[in-house]
């Protein structure tokens, strides 16, 4: 039996996750799950509460029975902490969702072109990306920025706290937009022509690594324990864990829903960058081919404010009343910048159906039905374009994270698709982050074993299309939504 330690970190909540290998059967339990919220600065930016974060972290590593063989953390990309020459934090991290950066992408395309970046990154553009944060945090608090020493990304800077030492996992840096896709290193050339520091982009380290051990400092007991990095990008270890390949495409539904598939090598063509498609890093020198869509954050926006009006609504109760909405009623792009960080997501929602003369919700049903809609039929765009970048057909989805516990929405993709879907595990990325960890260890011989004990362990659930005829009428109207979003 070998036991590791997952911290996977999502943009709503935290967990522990003790990974357990017994007899090639692979088991999950939670140790503790804890709340990750953004806070309002004094001067109003929105920022991530990591010293929260890290005292829940040492809280798990508190609670633990046992010592793991090892530890490894996860979590989203593009945030970053600067840390000081005294190694200490210089400001709490800003949210992907601040403003700081509103235009900022559209100034540095101008000044480099889009053809340009792509053609060293490889990277979709989006104005979160790290590279954008960065040259707002050049322009707004220039002597924050000559203080730092380093940038860390989120699970780096944790890391850091663990081990003392200060180094870039490539997968989670490869969503700064400030990696060179094909060399696999940082582009300093990039970021001279924006006048933007290079000398704090730290060591760079691939997933699978021993980064170090556990410093007396981050916790006593613990200390010596060894820290791996797995894909240190949430939707990198989500990759790790399952097998996909020639004819299957890969979903990450949560938060964000992350659609592509695995590419022994970067695709950067003209296509692939009109098509806003990413290279990402992945595990075992792979490229992760995909296309960052907004996902389920549009359904927990609206939830959130239905809650704070009139008691609790639990997504299995909005599930089960959007069966019985009406089909098609209000339908929109998914990812219109009006719905980055609106104030209130229902009206940014009726505004959306005013301007395009369709009916707006009525209801919380009709609400959850409509994200569901047109997240399918994103879906359906973004996986004919990339059958049109890789050149060939999927005749399958693999669906994983939480999202692919929404049996609503899964069905909605097979029928806006017409592909079958094969959803699970939910749990993808904690046993991605453990998967890469037992082969650090030496518990599984390669990724690719550990890749079949998952399916062994953690079986999906089929849906196959019932009916899409039906969504393949709505094709063509989406399609114009689409295009007016883009206009």
């Amino acid at each position: 039996m070998t036991a590791v330690l997952a911290f996977d970190l999502g943009a709503e909540s935290g967990r522990a996750i003790r990974g357990e290998l017994r007899e090639e059967q692979l088991t999950l339990a939670e140790i503790t799950r804890f709340p990750n919220l953004p806070v309002r600065a004094t001067d109003g930016s929105l920022r991530w509460d990591i010293e929260a974060l890290w005292a829940h972290i040492r809280g798990a590593l508190d609670g633990l029975d046992e010592r793991p063989t090892s530890i490894g953390v996860d979590a989203w990309g593009c945030d970053y902490g600067l840390i000081g020459a005294d190694g200490a934090l210089l400001e709490r991290p800003y949210h992907y969702r601040d403003a700081r950066t509103d235009g900022v992408m559209t100034r540095v395309v101008q000044a480099l072109g889009r053809e340009a970046i792509y053609e060293t990154t490889g990277i979709q553009f989006l104005p979160f990306n790290t590279l954008f944060q960065l040259c707002a945090a050049c322009d707004q608090h220039p002597e924050v920025m000559q203080a730092a020493s380093a940038l860390l990304t989120i699970p780096d800077l944790l890391n850091y706290w663990l081990t003392g030492r200060a180094v870039a996992e490539l997968t989670n840096a490869t969503t700064t937009q400030m990696i060179d896709a094909r060399s696999r290193a940082w582009a300093p050339t990039l970021l001279e022509q924006l006048h933007l520091p290079t000398r704090v982009l730290p060591d760079l380290a691939e997933p699978g690594s021993v980064l170090g051990v556990v410093h007396r400092t981050a916790h006593i007991a613990l200390a010596g324990t060894p820290v791996v990095l797995p894909a240190c990008h949430d939707t990198g270890s989500a990759f790790a864990a399952v097998r996909t390949g020639k004819h299957t495409a890969f979903l990450s539904s949560g938060t964000w829903s992350l659609l592509g598939t695995e590419m022994p090598a970067p695709t950067i063509t003209p296509a692939a960058r009109d098509l806003n498609f990413t290279n990402e890093g992945g595990v075992n020198g792979t490229t992760r081919l995909l296309k960052n869509i907004a996902g389920l954050w549009l359904l927990q926006a609206c939830r959130r404010e239905w809650n704070g009006k009139a008691g609790s609504l639990e997504y299995d109760a909005l599930l089960a009343s959007a069966v019985d909405a009406q089909p098609f009623r209000t339908l929109f792009d998914p990812d219109a910048d009006a719905f980055l960080h609106p104030a209130r997501m229902t009206a940014a929602i009726d505004h959306y159906a005013d301007t395009t003369a369709q009916p707006a919700p009525r209801s919380p049903a009709e609400y959850t039905r409509a994200v569901l809609e047109s997240l399918a039929l994103k879906y359906r765009l973004v996986l004919d374009s990339l059958e049109d970048v890789c050149g060939g057909r999927f005749s399958a989805i693999r669906v994983v994270g939480g999202g692919s516990r929404n049996r609503l929405l899964n069905q909605f993709t097979a029928d806006a698709t017409g592909r079958v879907v094969l959803a699970g595990p939910a749990e993808a990325t904690a046993l991605g982050n453990v998967s890469v960890q037992l082969v650090a260890m030496g518990a599984v011989p390669s990724l690719d074993r550990a890749r079949e004990i998952v399916d062994n362990s953690f079986p999906a659930e089929r849906f196959e299309p019932r009916v899409p005829d039906a969504w393949d009428a709505q094709l063509a109207r989406f399609k114009t939504l689409v295009e007016l979003t883009c206009a």
